[in-house]
């Protein structure tokens, strides 16, 4: 437990009728480059303001460096760098004059690193905030963030709407190089593609509710894309193990399936049909399997599904 940044038990936040999160539990360790995808209104914001002490748990728990951030706000916030698409900053100051104010804040400020963070962003401190543009602003963010090296960094859709030489620098290289050093990364974006290339481990989130928690790599290794291509045209869709999305017919099929291939391609050759085509998804297509693999488990067996295959 000494490795745990980030601790959640059986979190619950209603907001009047509606249920932003549902029993979400979630662990994060030191070093973690963690993803949290969802669509819009999954509940990503909520829970991040949870870890911030923001939001109060309205039943379960949230620990951040072993302490409520609610209850203990200074030691915990003074560790955290944060950064959300919103990016408010003071209008009238220059970027040098806003980095002087937020360092006497946090006496870790490393004048050494955020002079590095200015060049490799390309940044003129002497201009006014008022005058950057969009990516600018983000990177101005983002050298705030970042300069005092905070042992965690909560990222809320920091990229959304920059161009992709933008993201790729806020998210590619400054991400990774954190981790390496021990630091601790939760990035929060619906952009599934750009997640996919920095984090190490996904936790998705669907209506409030957690619908999978694994590393990256596990993922890529237990989803599976394909073809089924049958010998006679069949309208029923084919039972295959971990089937979560079976689209097209009757002839040929393109599935998304969670179990080990050796066991897929057994049951396609019982089936008297082959596979081709064979290869990993997407953290999308990932993504849309678990979401419809969940209506299918309401259909009965005849899907082929079974419940254990969508547990996260």
């Amino acid at each position: 437990m000494a490795n745990t940044v980030i601790e959640v038990n059986s979190l619950c936040r209603r907001f009047r009728k509606h249920t932003a999160l549902d029993q979400v539990s979630l662990r994060i360790e030191q070093g973690t480059v963690l993803g949290l995808v969802g669509e819009n209104g999954a509940g990503k914001t909520t829970l991040i303001k949870h870890m911030l002490g923001l939001f109060k748990a309205q039943c379960g728990t949230v620990r951040v460096f072993g302490l409520d951030p609610v209850l203990h706000p200074k030691e915990v916030l003074s560790r955290i760098g944060y950064l959300s698409e919103d990016r408010d900053m003071p209008e009238w100051m220059t970027i040098q004059q806003y980095m002087t104010y937020t360092q006497a804040f946090y006496p870790t400020w490393d004048t050494t690193y955020a002079d590095s963070l200015i060049s490799q962003f390309a940044l003129d401190t002497a201009q006014k905030i008022k005058h950057l543009s969009r990516g600018q602003r983000a990177k101005t963010g983002l050298l705030m963030a970042l300069a005092y090296k905070p042992d965690l960094l909560l990222f809320d859709e920091p990229s959304s709407g920059l161009d992709p030489v933008v993201r790729r620098d806020m998210l590619g290289a400054i991400v990774r190089n954190i981790a390496e050093e021990g630091r601790t990364v939760v990035l929060s974006s619906h952009l599934l593609d750009e997640v996919e290339r920095v984090a190490d481990t996904i936790c998705m989130i669907h209506q409030g509710q957690v619908i999978l928690s694994d590393p990256m790599e596990q993922i890529r290794s237990s989803f599976h894309k394909f073809t089924l291509i049958l010998d006679a045209p069949d309208r029923a869709r084919p039972a295959l193990p971990g089937l979560m999305i079976c689209e097209g017919g009757p002839v040929e099929w393109s599935m998304i399936c969670k179990q080990d291939i050796d066991s897929i391609k057994q049951a396609a050759k019982d089936m008297h049909a082959r596979i081709v085509d064979l290869a990993s998804p997407t953290l999308d297509d990932v993504f849309v399997a678990n979401v419809k693999g969940q209506s299918l488990t309401t259909r009965g067996q005849e899907s082929g599904v079974s419940a254990q295959s969508l547990k996260p």
